[in-house]
């Protein structure tokens, strides 16, 4: 093997592996930057060593069991050591056992909860939203920092600064890296899950910059969505969450022609719709559903499913997609999820009920710098035949969005109903 595969096998596997190595580690040390720093020393290691030994059987293990090393060196260099080895349940024979025996423990069945509690200090609500993006995007998703500010389009440095606050001030505030006591679990459950879905979200339809698209966000939203589904299979709002994520991204093979402009749901051909995640998504639907209510997330993925179980444009029964946006907005209301009300009720019932839901969010604090207020007013206006009103509506929201993919797709729809 040469250094350039070495190197290459190295970035794959901590890619992989880099969550449970720093979970494992954040178990022992009881800090998240620490065991980061821990983490990034075993991959340096890797990098000298695996080119010229080969990469060994278990490289996870083998990382993870580095670092432990190296994290017990520098407790013995501190006066502290004999305290630090008695907090984390070590004593001075650890480095005497076997090979077999150390990779072993390296192994060992406490990785479930390591991930569990590491998921939830990186979403830990003290940390603003954008922190706990970051963070978990860093810690469990392996991104470095150049990739997470090239996802969100923003310096490199801003992100770095994001990670390192939120790492400071896990730490300052002696944040325990535990799992949230049964009476807080609920909402820190809702902050994590919000974490994964902006990230999902970002990557399906991106706020700004040239692609309207961002495939690798959905990806790896997908992926931290199935890690959880495995951590915590008990709870419907999990399933729910990996529900919608996977039965809307079945969907992006057919969202953008080939120059990536894009291509809206009526308009999409669904043979390209990718009916493995469909089926991937209505089982997890089924399981959230057999697990109790639907939640939220639950019923966002019941809506998706209402799509993907339409062959063509013309079967998607939209009167339950409108009775289910009924049931989010009492669920958790929103003016968001009010103007998708709008949409489904204008294709349900006809587009003056739908025009009528909105035009009363038009005062809406929240949507007066929102782009789709306007274009779902557009659409609604071409329907009913008043173009000229239609094609300012689609001008006004040309204006407020920042991605350029959807920027262009307003002046058209603009540009044809004046024409």
């Amino acid at each position: 093997m040469t250094v350039a595969d070495s190197h290459r096998a190295v970035e794959a596997v901590w890619r992989i592996e880099s969550a449970r190595v720093i979970a494992a580690l954040a178990r022992m040390v009881n800090d998240i930057g620490l065991a980061e720093e821990l983490a990034q020393d075993a991959l340096v290691a890797a990098l000298e060593e695996w080119p010229r030994k080969g990469v060994p059987d278990n490289p996870g293990a083998w990382l993870t069991l580095t670092a432990k090393h190296r994290a017990l060196d520098q407790f013995r260099r501190r006066d502290t050591y004999q305290r630090k080895l008695q907090e984390v349940g070590r004593d001075m024979e650890l480095r005497q056992e076997t090979a077999e025996a150390e990779l072993d423990e390296a192994l060992d069945d406490h990785i479930g909860d390591d991930l569990l509690r590491l998921i939830f200090t990186a979403c830990h609500p003290a940390l603003p939203a954008e922190s706990r993006l970051a963070l978990t995007l860093r810690l469990l998703g392996g991104l470095s920092t150049a990739e997470i500010a090239r996802a969100f389009l923003v310096p490199e440095p801003t992100v770095g600064q994001r990670i390192s606050r939120a790492k400071r001030t896990l730490a300052d505030r002696k944040i325990p890296i535990e799992l949230p006591p049964p009476a807080e679990l609920p909402a820190r459950l809702g902050s994590l899950l919000e974490v994964i879905y902006l990230i999902f979200n970002e990557g399906y339809a991106a706020t700004a910059g040239d692609d309207w698209i961002r495939p690798s966000l959905c990806q790896e939203a997908m992926r931290l969505g199935r890690v959880l589904v495995g951590l915590m299979p008990a709870e419907p709002e999990v399933h729910g969450l990996l529900a919608l994520m996977e039965i809307q991204a079945s969907r992006i093979p057919a969202r953008t022609a080939r120059d990536g402009s894009p291509i809206l749901l009526l308009d999409q051909d669904r043979s390209r719709w990718d009916r493995l995640l469909v089926r991937r998504g209505l089982d997890a639907l089924r399981r959230a559903e057999e697990l109790g209510t639907l939640g939220p997330y639950g019923l966002q993925a019941a809506i998706a499913a209402c799509h993907a179980r339409a062959l063509t444009p013309e079967a998607t029964d939209w009167e339950r997609i409108a009775a289910l946006y009924r049931l989010l907005a009492h669920l958790t209301p929103s003016p968001i999820v009010e103007l998708n009300r709008a949409v489904a009720v204008g294709m349900a019932y006809g587009p003056e009920r739908g025009l009528e839901i909105a035009d009363s969010l038009r005062d809406e604090r929240a949507l007066r710098e929102y782009a789709h207020l306007p274009a779902v007013r557009g659409d609604l206006l071409a329907r009913l035949g008043r173009a000229e009103e239609a094609a300012a509506e689609f001008r006004r929201a040309a204006e407020l969005t920042r991605n350029v993919r959807e920027r262009d797709l307003f002046l058209e729809r603009a540009a044809a109903l004046s024409a």
